[in-house]
């Protein structure tokens, strides 16, 4: 391709380290996209006759049906994707495949194609959250009224219900979701046209080429445009945090699925058996969303270190921008649509959820809440009153409610029959009626609205 100024072709090792079409032959519909754009926009502006733009039109789209139809042959030789479909434009319709190549650069090209490729790619993960959050919004309304332990520190800390558990990770994913939109809006400008760094001298219409790539406008400045992978970097930023949800929650379904916790059973279809244990029944579905979130992070991390040095404007090392990315994003793809089966397919115990939800004390905070309620105790005398009533249970070995009311009268003589009521797990949860609490009732609300949302998905 560049044969006027090299008398030789380039060593082995060079070819090796160079090529990228075992990657990039994934852009290959964005690629050829971007050229019908081009070639029609050349057509139009008269710098491309009409009769070579139509034999180039003609001939990407038997290119495009021959890849799709998996009978392309990639070659190494060529390096990349768009050299790949140049060569093939050439054989199929002759000269007029060298003029496709006016008034752009592979560096406009190559940024083009993987902004399509991104945008298309947060598109279907969009979709994918949408459809986890609709799973778990599911579940959460068929356990609104389900008792479990809330933890902090991994700790019983005070009674929650499980489907008010499962819409937190609804509320961390659409903020996901939002993160997704947001970077897809700001990478919608299309590089096409600022050829290899400093713009053209052909009468080009960038705006025309832009709109018809589905592009909101062209970008803005020449030099920007080729050396400019913050798109991907974004999405990737995105796709980490939303991994990190994924394996906090796959994280969940293992501790869950221990015989020390039993809350959910996951069937045949997503755990797997020991070569020697014969009893073993491995959630290994959940523990590969959590490994794999490492895949997701580490792209963005490795982009990163990339581009952290780079002067304007394009330069090879920017080659490195795709393969960790599509393997990156792929991966949480992956990772969404194992979660959402997981989701679909668990079965939560209700009876040793609430067992355990009881322990720890869990309601001793209910306690200070109607000591404050009641007798207008200092919040800070109440904590310390419960406290007192905590470790006379502790000392007895006996959960809080089993203590009788002249016990815990021992420590606070005012004291009713009243403060007993509260200790339950039942009456806990029905109680936390604030926005966003855990009441049945509030669970109900949010996960019926959630649904409502993501009706259509």
């Amino acid at each position: 391709m560049w044969g006027g100024r090299f008398a030789s072709g380039p060593a082995d090792i060079m070819e090796e380290i160079n090529a990228s079409i075992d990657f990039d032959k994934a852009l290959a519909p964005q690629d050829i996209a971007g050229s019908l754009a081009h070639v029609a926009m050349l057509a139009k502006t008269g710098i491309v006759g009409a009769e070579d733009a139509d034999a180039i039109a003609r001939g990407l789209r038997q290119v495009k049906g021959e890849i799709e139809a998996g009978g392309f042959a990639f070659s190494r030789g060529l390096e990349d994707i768009h050299m790949n479909v140049e060569s093939r434009l050439a054989e199929i319709i002759g000269a007029p495949a060298g003029r496709l190549h006016t008034a752009r650069s592979r560096n406009d090209q190559v940024a083009t194609d993987f902004k399509l490729w991104t945008r298309d790619t947060l598109d279907a993960l969009m979709t994918q959250i949408a459809g986890l959050q609709k799973a778990l919004a599911e579940r959460a309304l068929a356990s609104a009224d389900m008792a479990m332990p809330g933890f902090t520190h991994l700790q019983s800390a005070q009674p929650v219900t499980f489907g008010h558990h499962l819409l937190a990770y609804v509320e961390m994913l659409a903020r996901d979701a939002g993160r997704f939109a947001d970077a897809r809006r700001r990478l919608n400008e299309c590089p096409l046209g600022a050829a290899a760094l400093a713009g053209t001298s052909f009468p080009i219409d960038r705006f025309a080429t832009a709109e018809a790539l589905g592009f909101d406008r062209p970008t803005a400045n020449s030099l920007d445009s080729v050396a400019d992978r913050d798109f991907v970097l974004e999405a990737l930023s995105a796709a980490s945090i939303c991994a990190v949800h994924l394996s906090r929650l796959a994280e969940e379904i293992v501790l869950w699925t221990t015989a020390q916790f039993g809350f959910v059973r996951l069937s045949d279809a997503f755990s797997t058996g020991s070569s020697i244990m014969p009893q073993k029944r491995n959630p290994d579905a959940a523990e590969l969303v959590r490994g794999k979130s490492g895949r997701v992070t580490g792209a963005l991390v490795g982009l990163l270190t990339v581009m952290k040095g780079l002067p304007l404007a394009y330069s090879k090392d920017m080659q490195e921008d795709k393969e960790g990315a599509m393997d990156g994003l792929r991966t949480l793809s992956l990772c969404l649509a194992a979660m959402t089966g997981m989701v679909r397919d668990m079965t939560p115990d209700a009876a040793r959820m609430k067992a355990s939800a009881s322990a720890g004390y869990s309601t001793a905070t209910d306690l200070a809440d109607w000591l404050v309620r009641a007798l207008k105790m200092p919040f800070r005398e109440a904590h310390h009153v419960t406290g007192r009533i905590v470790g006379l249970a502790s000392a007895k070995g006996v959960a809080l409610e089993a203590l009788t009311l002249a016990e815990m009268r021992n420590v606070e003589p005012r004291l009713t029959g009243e403060a007993l009521e509260v200790l339950s797990v039942e009456n806990s949860v029905r109680s936390r009626t604030s926005y966003g609490g855990t009441a049945p009732d509030n669970v109900r609300a949010q996960a019926e609205g959630w649904l409502g949302r993501l009706a259509n998905v």
